[in-house]
């Protein structure tokens, strides 16, 4: 306990701003852990690599990270881990080395993490059927990206040679400060206590300010988004670890804030399976210990599974989307019917052309509540965008499409103001694909300048069992006899955070007061979620929600499955990330004592 390695996480996604790296080293940070690889990311990385071989890593690390920051990282010793090799570390690897003679700072010590590529050993995972929709194996000519999830134990290798900066391809998000603490602090191949908490840090930031108040739901509490703060796990040997923020910056860090990140796309809380552990956080416990320090102590871990989940990305057709603004009295209406009409008419020419119809489309109206289906409450609106969208396996089925889009502006709807944004364009449709191989199938290389080793990690003796897992005990089902009730919105007794898993969705549910959570369980039972939340299954072939209680945290968290209409970019829905979802909910009127109303 009287040593602490802080962690700063600096990246949540490709794309992200760039201001925290630099706020971070300047915070003090012993390292930084920068995070770009979503599943969907990986696709459009294997693309641009095919394209170019020298490709195929996250150049917003490269670009602007990494230049910018050179002097500052010399200066103070602020190490980096980061998965920005994506499918190319080695390429990552030469472009940062690049950089640094450029700017004549040539003595970084680089190390790059290789072995997750499983491109060139599809025969190995083709007799599988995917681990989660049980579909068949997808065509070889569509592949886009084959990677194996990699652990902490390579990291913490790279750090052990020396390095300065390590650089991985597909590992999974939270292995980037496991392997850190791997590494710090010595732990041996069992520790699965401390590998679960250490874990649950990186979980807790590897998606940058939602761990420091970004996305709060009490929104209006977190000061200064313009210099929000990113966030800082300060680590101890034991496990235990602190969240906070650097001095001086916006944000928020408290007991609410914590809860909801940890709930943030989890499934089975008592399963959350990773290459080094499996992660129960049924027990954590959170404790306010400073202005903007919250210590986590609790998370349980178990023996893992002894397999990598292997990501496969492949290309399955064709989509467009089109956005068109339309004002005036009855505008949704309007809206709807316009959005129909130009889906007809060009379904109807592409059977002229003798091509089969757009094989799904989706019609949404922004500013119409859409997404909320019979939950809606502003249909009566007088400005609503709306967006058109279709999938074909035929790229040429979009000539229609691209050119009649636009023919409304004189031919339909009064108050039609046109094309809204960028114009349509057509975009491949990538689907995401999931299996499993042995752990000591797939060694990882780690190159550090002449220095190479190999690491394959073996598979436990005792390996998760989910059969030997015991449940909490849920709450009592509360008892309204001789009780003042009052209906109030859940938002008013509760705290929630959504996010998305392939075709599923999580909603984390925390009790604002212990003592609420029985209610709010009650409230939100199963079959309540799948009326609630009835639009969402559209299409679904198995729609189901699962719900997991966390006394620790005093919260439920709902598993929504095959709810998304395929997930991120194989999804025409306008929140295919599911971060509304938890809004949605919130909106939700439920019973419970007025002495619970906040």
């Amino acid at each position: 306990m009287s040593r602490t390695v802080r962690i700063g996480g600096a990246c949540a996604f490709f794309g992200d701003s760039s201001v925290a790296p630099t706020q971070l080293i300047a915070g003090g940070v012993d390292y930084i852990i920068l995070d770009y690889l979503a599943e969907a990311t990986m696709s459009a990385l294997g693309s641009l690599k095919r394209h170019r071989p020298d490709l195929g890593y996250a150049s917003d690390f490269t670009e602007w990270v990494w230049k910018d920051n050179l002097a500052a990282l010399k200066a103070t010793g602020t190490k980096i881990v980061t998965n920005a090799g994506g499918v190319n570390p080695q390429a990552c690897f030469a472009r940062m080395q690049a950089i640094a003679e450029e700017a004549g700072y040539p003595d970084f010590r680089i190390a790059y993490v290789e072995g997750d590529d499983m491109l060139d050993r599809l025969d190995e995972i083709a007799d599988q059927t995917e681990m989660f929709t049980h579909a068949p194996f997808p065509p070889r000519d569509k592949i886009i990206t084959a990677n194996a999830y990699l652990g902490g134990g390579p990291i913490a290798r790279a750090l052990a040679m020396g390095a300065d900066v390590v650089i991985t391809g597909r590992c999974v998000d939270s292995a980037l400060t496991l392997g850190i603490c791997m590494y710090e602090f010595g732990w041996g191949p069992t520790d699965y206590d401390k590998f679960s908490q250490a874990s649950l840090a990186g979980h807790v930031i590897e998606c940058g300010a939602q761990g420091s108040g970004g996305l709060f739901t009490d929104w209006e509490d977190v000061p200064d988004w313009e210099n929000i703060g990113y966030p800082i796990v300060e680590a101890h040997a034991d496990g235990s670890f602190v969240v906070t923020k650097p001095e001086g910056t916006g944000g928020l860090v408290n007991k609410a804030v914590v809860a909801e990140q940890i709930l943030y796309e989890v499934g089975d809380p008592q399963a959350y399976l990773l290459p080094d552990v499996a992660c129960d956080f049924t027990q954590v416990h959170l404790e306010q210990v400073g202005e903007n320090r919250v210590r986590v102590t609790g998370s349980i871990g178990r023996a893992p599974t002894g397999k990598y989940k292997v990501c496969v990305t492949w290309a399955d057709g064709f989509r467009c989307m089109g956005f068109m603004a339309l004002v005036g009295r009855d505008a949704a209406k309007k809206a709807q019917r316009q959005a129909e009409a130009v889906l007809a008419r060009c379904n109807r020419m592409l059977r002229d052309r003798n091509m089969g119809p757009y094989r799904t489309s989706r019609i949404e109206l922004i500013g119409a509540e859409s997404s909320y289906g019979a939950n809606a409450r502003n249909t009566d609106t007088r400005e609503v965008v709306y967006k058109l969208a279709a999938e074909h396996d035929d790229e040429d089925a979009f000539k229609p499409f691209l050119r009649e889009f636009d023919s409304p502006t004189t031919s339909m709807s009064v108050g039609t103001a046109g094309w809204f944004g960028a114009r349509a364009q057509v975009t491949p449709v990538f689907r995401v694909f999931s299996v499993a191989i042995a752990r000591d199938a797939v060694p990882a290389t780690i190159t550090l300048g002449d220095k190479i080793e190999t690491l394959t990690e073996p598979v436990p003796a005792k390996v998760f069992n989910p059969a030997e897992i015991e449940r909490p005990t849920p709450p009592a089902e509360p008892v309204a006899d001789g009780v003042d009730l009052v209906e109030v919105p859940l938002v008013d007794v509760a705290w929630g955070r959504s996010g998305d898993k392939g075709d599923a969705f999580n909603i984390g549910i925390i009790a604002r007061k212990p003592q609420a959570l029985p209610w709010i369980r009650a409230a939100l039972s199963p079959e309540a979620m799948l009326k609630w939340f009835a639009h969402e299954f559209e299409g679904g072939a198995n729609p189901a929600v699962l719900r997991y209680d966390l006394p620790g945290l005093d919260a439920v968290n709902l598993h929504f499955l095959d709810a998304l209409g395929g997930g991120q970019f194989s999804s025409l829905r306008l929140d295919p990330l599911a971060k509304g979802k938890a809004q949605q909910l919130l909106d939700m009127p439920i019973k419970v004592p007025a002495a619970l109303v906040r």
